[in-house]
């Protein structure tokens, strides 16, 4: 086993602090890898503080992790030590599945194995990117084709950027279709990129009247303010396709009501309270769907970075050092940051 230092919380009542935790001796086809940053999600933020219910302690977040390959197993053929790479949001699958046989790992009928909090469907606890290192399977491993120098830019594409961009894909958004983004935060902001660089006419709602501008500076060719009810009926029956962010509830009927015929509205936001139940009539009179969407397969990841990397496509981040993250968690929960922090584990 490998001591390593890593961050993190003991219950959900307690503040992240320094702790040790081990990680396994690299098998023969595993990948050790130096964490040079890791990306804060606000799933971090809800399972550090159990508030899924689910969480596992000690509890180490972290699931948007790149760094540098310092080991790899006799059996490990696609990557070599120094070999920028990126871990995203999952470590295992069971591999045998329908869902993992067609590449849809996230969907595992027997429940992936989270980077951290372990398995889906309860199991060995597994610790994050809030750490000096990590080993992982080769078949989770993910190349990096940017640039060293954008690498903590990187680093919320593994969750952020794979949330949006595999709806953006699975609902055929692309030229002449208009699609909307709901909220500007650490997912917004990336699913206002992928969808302008995918060619689509890009719509952003927001409630702050603070981030019309930052919405078109980031590629949205219209942003509607989402409290002011003129400016939504504008957009009544306008849109093919609407991604929301949002992770509190709210009324989705006000969003139904903008999607054309055959339009979807897919929720990737993750509130700790259920959203009110729409109107049924909302659905059935435009034959419209309301959908849910889960980040990404480890093949449509690889993809996403690959046409992040094509496209010149990174996150806004601000960069934070490691006994920054309880400040940083407060300020996430007053949506204060642009648009994603960013942990140099240098600082560790």
């Amino acid at each position: 086993m490998i001591k390593t230092k890593a961050y993190g919380a003991v219950d959900k009542n307690s503040v992240l602090t320094n702790m040790e935790i081990e990680r396994r001796t690299p098998h023969s086809g595993d990948v050790q890898i130096e964490i040079l940053y890791c990306g804060v999600c606000h799933s971090d933020l809800h399972t550090a503080r159990n508030e899924w219910k689910t969480t596992q302690y000690p509890c180490v977040p972290g699931h948007e992790i790149v760094g540098r390959v310092t080991a790899v197993g006799d059996n490990v053929h696609r990557f070599n030590v120094g070999d920028l790479v990126g871990v995203g949001c999952m470590v295992d699958s069971c591999g045998t599945c329908p869902s993992c046989a067609e590449g849809e790992e996230q969907y595992c009928e027997s429940g992936f194995t989270g980077t951290y909090n372990g398995p889906v469907f309860g199991g060995e606890n597994t610790y994050g990117g809030y750490s000096q290192q990590i080993v992982v399977k080769e078949s989770f491993v993910l190349h990096i084709k940017h640039s060293e120098a954008q690498l903590a830019s990187v680093a919320p594409l593994l969750c952020a950027g794979i949330t949006l961009y595999s709806p953006l894909v699975h609902w055929k958004a692309g030229l002449n279709k208009k699609v909307g983004i709901v909220g500007l935060g650490g997912l917004g902001h990336m699913g206002v990129k992928l969808a302008r660089a995918m060619g689509c006419h890009v719509v952003l709602f927001t409630t702050s009247l603070s981030k019309i501008e930052d919405g078109k500076k980031l590629g949205a060719h219209e942003v509607c303010v989402s409290t002011d009810v003129n400016q939504m009926q504008n957009y009544h029956n306008q849109l093919d396709l609407i991604i929301n962010t949002v992770s509190v509830p709210h009324d989705l009927n006000a969003y139904l009501q903008l999607l054309k015929r055959d339009g979807s509205l897919v929720l990737v936001g993750a509130p700790e309270e259920p959203h009110p139940s729409p109107e049924v009539f909302n659905l059935i009179f435009k034959r419209r769907q309301l959908a849910g969407s889960l980040i990404g397969g480890i093949a449509q990841t690889q993809e996403m970075l690959d046409f992040c990397a094509e496209h010149n496509i990174v996150s806004d981040i601000e960069i934070v050092p490691m006994d920054y993250i309880n400040s940083a968690y407060e300020r996430i929960v007053k949506s204060d940051v642009k648009y994603r922090f960013v942990i140099d584990m240098n600082t560790l």
